[in-house]
C-alpha cells in the first residue's frame, strides 16, 4: 500500500485530490501537507494533516520519515497572476521547493513523484491552435518559466537517477469546492459564483479570449490515471498536454445564460489579459491519450449545469 504525501493540500486541486486519494487508499495512508491555511474539517477529520513547507528540507524529511512516505504529489506553487506580483517568491517556491522534493524522493528511493505543470509553459511564439506536445516553450511569466524548468528537471531525475517523476500540463481548472488562488483563468470560476449571487459578472479578460479548460472531476481523473499508468509504457514523463474543452469567455457566458436567462456580463480586461493572450486556444493531447488512455468526460454545458447546481445549493444554505 502506498504512503502518499500531498503537499499543498489546502489548494484548489490539492484539497479535492487528497480526499479522493483517501477514499482510494485509506485515510491513514494519505497525509495532507498544509503550509499556512487551516485545513478544512473534511481534511482534518479524514486523515493525518501536517505542516509541510517544501522550502523547509528538514521539516519535509521529518514528515516523510514519520509516515514512511513513498509517493509525493507536489501541488505547492505560486500561480501566474500572483507570481507576476512577486516573481522571486514564485521562483523560490516553485523551483527550490521542487528540487527539495526531488532530492528527498531520490534519497529515500521513493516509488513516485508527481509534479503538475501548466499551459503556462507556452508563450506568444507557440502555435495557439491544437498546440503540439513538442513545441516552442518561451513563456512570458515567472510561473511559466518555473514550469518549463520543472518539466526539464523532472525529466532529468528520470534519466539521471531512474526516479519515477510524472507531470501533466493542467489547463484552467474549474471547481465549486475550493476557490482558485491567483491564476489567470480564475474568471472561469468566478463567473458561476457571481451568476448565482448577483446574476451578473464583470470579466477581467475580453469576450473573445479562448483558453483550454477542464472541470475538476476530469482534472482529478487525469491526475489519478497518470499516477496509475504503467511507467514502462510512458515515452513522456513530466510534460503531458491534457485537454478537455476550450471556450471563449463569451461562450462561457452563453452557457450560463442557457441556465439563467437573466444573467448579464460585462468585460473590463486588466493585466491578466496579456497573460491569457500568451497561452494556447487549445492543446493536442494525443500523447496522453496514446500513452495512458486519457479521456475527458465533461463538456462546457455539462460542467455549467453541475457548477450552478452545486453553487446554488451552497447559496441556499447560506454558505456563500
Amino acid at each position: 500500500m502506498s504512503k502518499i504525501l500531498v503537499i499543498g493540500s489546502a489548494g484548489q486541486i490539492g484539497s479535492e485530490l487528497t480526499l479522493l486519494l483517501r477514499e482510494m487508499y485509506g485515510g491513514s495512508n494519505v497525509v495532507a501537507g498544509i503550509r499556512k491555511t487551516k485545513p478544512s474539517d473534511k481534511l482534518s477529520e479524514t486523515g493525518p494533516c501536517e505542516v509541510v513547507d517544501a522550502l523547509d528540507t528538514d521539516g519535509l524529511a521529518s514528515v516523510v520519515n514519520k509516515y514512511k512516505i513513498d509517493t509525493i504529489i507536489n501541488m505547492a506553487a505560486i500561480l501566474s497572476a500572483t507570481g507576476e506580483k512577486n516573481p522571486m517568491l514564485a521562483w523560490d517556491v516553485n523551483m527550490n521547493g521542487l528540487i527539495n522534493v526531488l532530492e528527498i524522493a531520490r534519497e529515500h528511493r521513493m516509488k513516485q513523484v508527481l509534479v503538475p505543470s501548466s499551459i503556462a509553459v507556452f508563450g506568444p511564439s507557440t502555435p495557439v491552435d491544437n498546440t503540439p506536445q513538442e513545441t516552442v516553450l518561451k513563456p512570458t511569466t515567472m510561473y511559466g518559466v518555473t514550469k518549463v524548468a520543472g518539466e526539464l528537471l523532472g525529466d532529468y531525475y528520470v534519466k539521471r537517477y531512474g526516479l519515477d517523476v510524472r507531470g501533466l500540463r493542467y489547463p484552467g481548472i474549474i471547481s465549486h469546492e475550493t476557490l482558485p488562488g491567483g491564476g489567470t483563468t480564475d474568471y472561469a470560476v468566478a463567473i458561476y459564483y457571481e451568476a448565482v449571487k448577483n446574476n451578473r459578472y464583470t470579466c477581467f479578460v475580453k469576450e473573445d479570449t479562448r483558453l483550454p479548460m477542464m472541470y475538476m472531476p476530469d482534472c482529478l481523473k487525469a491526475t489519478i490515471d497518470l499516477m496509475q499508468a504503467d511507467f514502462s509504457k510512458l515515452r513522456h514523463h513530466c510534460d503531458f498536454n491534457v485537454g478537455a474543452m476550450s471556450f471563449s469567455a463569451e461562450e462561457l457566458a452563453a452557457s450560463v445564460k442557457k441556465q439563467m436567462p437573466g444573467f448579464e456580463i460585462s468585460y473590463e480586461p486588466d493585466s491578466r489579459q496579456d497573460i491569457a493572450d500568451s497561452w494556447p486556444n487549445s492543446v493536442d493531447d494525443s500523447a496522453a491519450r496514446e500513452e495512458w488512455g486519457w479521456q475527458p468526460e465533461y463538456d462546457l454545458d455539462a460542467m455549467t449545469a453541475d457548477m450552478l447546481r452545486a453553487i446554488k445549493e451552497k447559496h441556499d444554505k447560506g454558505l456563500i
